[in-house]
């Protein structure tokens, strides 16, 4: 029995002592972001990492919200139907689409192509000694290597998103009205019935959250990977799940914090309206 309390004793203070390394980390690359902000050698850093992060992630993430749509409208045409509501699946497929569906799984296929290349990138430099041979010229590696990879997977996660959505829009839209025979008109209008702004925002802040959420455990994963391969191998894999489970549990209370938000607004508005 108190081997087990001890054990149990050790796991504890080890997950704290990793959550006070991962907070200063996330201070340290808080503070260079903002110290070098607006710089020439900011944005020298920034492109190429905008290409890497997100040029390149364009056909993997359209190609997956493309047929996230046509999964969608194939799943849950026969049940509409059924009760001659077919003209209104747009309208469900669309808000689906943009609040939830459409960020999580580009933040998740984001996380699989650049957390883990990123990863595996400062894990190999960390291992062959790259980083204090920065350290010893006087050149910070959480302001040359993190904070760039970081701003562009802040920035180009909600680009991506967007990117996504539109694509799952398009494919709901090409499999219900072009392989189902719904008519068009239709479609649309009961899509913007269903689909308000504030949809469309909650989503865009959900990938915000989660761009920010990839690029710091990605790079955390980097720094600190054990030696060898096998350790870079390692800190790749362990970047993608931890990433994957941030991604959900922030989906899980960002989704209740904006619907909350949204029923304190409307109703503050509706009681306004009354008033």
């Amino acid at each position: 029995m108190i081997d087990q309390v001890a054990y149990l004793g050790a796991r504890v203070s080890d997950a704290l002592e990793a959550f006070g390394e991962f907070a200063r980390f996330c201070l340290a690359t808080a503070y260079w972001t903002l110290r070098g902000r607006g710089t020439p050698r900011r944005w020298r850093l920034l492109i190429p990492q905008f290409y890497e992060i997100g040029t390149k992630s364009i056909p993997v993430v359209g190609i997956v919200g493309g047929f996230v749509g046509m999964v969608l409208a194939i799943e849950m045409f026969g049940q509409f139907q059924a009760y001659g509501l077919e003209d209104r699946l747009g309208g469900i497929i669309n808000v689906s689409v943009v609040r939830q569906i459409g960020p999580v799984l580009a933040a998740v296929m984001i996380a699989g192509r650049v957390g883990g290349a990123v990863s595996a990138e400062l894990g190999t430099m960390r291992v062959t000694e790259q980083i204090d041979a920065m350290r010893a010229m006087g050149t910070d590696p959480i302001a040359y290597l993190v904070s760039p990879r970081v701003l562009a997977c802040l920035f180009m996660v909600p680009l991506l998103t967007v990117f996504s959505n539109l694509l799952g829009i398009f494919g709901g839209y090409l499999v219900t009205v072009g392989g189902f025979g719904v008519n068009p008109t239709e479609y649309w209008a009961f899509s913007r019935q269903f689909v308000e702004r504030y949809d469309v925002m909650s989503g865009l802040v959900k990938s915000v959250f989660f761009g920010l959420s990839i690029g710091l455990i990605s790079c955390y994963k980097g720094f600190n990977c054990k030696p060898g391969a096998e350790g870079v191998g390692r800190a790749a894999t362990d970047s993608f799940v931890t990433s994957f489970v941030a991604i959900i549990v922030l989906n899980f209370f960002l989704a209740k914090f904006l619907k909350d938000l949204y029923d304190l607004l409307y109703s503050s508005a509706m009681a306004g309206g009354v008033m």
